[in-house]
């Protein structure tokens, strides 16, 4: 099978990194892809000492069919980092699949997201693919992916065409903002999405992911998830850049049959089902209740 390269992006979280790569080298097809390993330089002279750490360990790594290390000189933050890090590979490979430092992944989510990249490669409103998914159910329709109108950042997947139309600088935001319309459009993907973007270009946030979100919005653009989930999320902590608090949302049906080979939609078009599952998932009463139990458990915590 053609293998695209992976990018492994990290800062000064060794465990889980550790977890990552270990999890990584399970997959069947990891001897077969190149790695390219994208480490941060460290934001304060407090955090130089563990990126050091990081930076060791990293040219210990094998069991890949190539490794290409990148370490900054100087510190970039996450979301400057994926931007360029993905547009420099992507110079020389037509997709790519990404990772951050605290996700772990099935021994099969290699091969789901290459067998993805490979089907809907010259399908144009196929815009990203995700290893992660909720527990969302079956709608019983006999296949092992999915799509809706939102993608995720969780251990995820894309092709060159479409990450290289992406306008980082959302010049049209201020006509979106007045547009209530399109504001309400965007919602459908998330209750959370108006916010982060606002929270973008203020300046109180800095995020790839919301801008990615929100091009594939402008474009129509469908993500491909698995029924079960071929990622896990083991970051939520003190030390994440986005995640932290309450995990129990997120908590997915992961993975154990350990198949190679998926039942993918012959079509790309909304799966209803699984569309109006996600919804409440990212639903306001669902984020409410989330936030309430991240408030209990640092209640308990203390």
């Amino acid at each position: 099978m053609q293998t695209a390269p992976i990018l492994l992006f990290t800062y000064k979280r060794l465990d889980t990194l550790r977890n990552t790569v270990e999890a990584l080298k399970k997959n069947k097809l990891a001897e077969e892809s190149e790695l390219f390993i994208f480490s941060d330089a460290a934001r304060s002279e407090k955090d130089a000492s563990i990126v050091n750490e990081v930076r060791r360990y990293i040219h210990s790594i094998s069991g890949f069919k190539k490794i290409h290390i990148t370490a900054a000189e100087k510190n970039k933050g996450l979301a400057p980092s994926i931007i360029e890090g993905v547009s420099q590979v992507l110079e020389s490979f037509d997709s790519v699949i990404v990772l951050e430092d605290d996700l772990l992944t099935t021994p099969n989510f290699l091969f789901f997201m290459n067998q993805c990249l490979i089907k809907y490669a010259q399908e144009p409103d196929a815009f990203s693919i995700s290893g992660y998914s909720f527990n969302l159910g079956s709608s019983g329709d006999g296949n092992d992916a999915y799509f809706i109108n939102r993608g995720w950042s969780w251990g995820w997947a894309t092709w060159k065409d479409r990450w290289n139309k992406v306008d980082w600088e959302v010049k049209d935001y201020q006509a979106f903002k007045l547009d209530t319309k399109a504001q309400k459009e965007f919602a459908k993907g998330g209750s959370d999405l108006n916010a982060m973007l606002d929270k973008q270009m203020s300046g109180n946030l800095d995020s790839w992911a919301i801008r990615w979100f929100y091009h594939q919005f402008r474009t129509k653009g469908l993500t491909i998830y698995p029924v079960l989930s071929k990622v896990y999320n083991d970051g939520f902590d003190q030390f994440a850049t986005h995640t932290s608090g309450s995990g129990r949302r997120y908590l997915p049906a992961l993975d154990k049959e350990g198949s190679m080979n998926f039942s993918l939609p012959a079509r790309v078009e909304i799966d209803s089902y699984y569309q109006r599952s996600f919804n409440k998932k990212m639903g306001i009463t669902a984020r409410i209740i989330s936030k309430l139990e991240t408030i209990i458990q640092k209640m308990l915590s203390k």
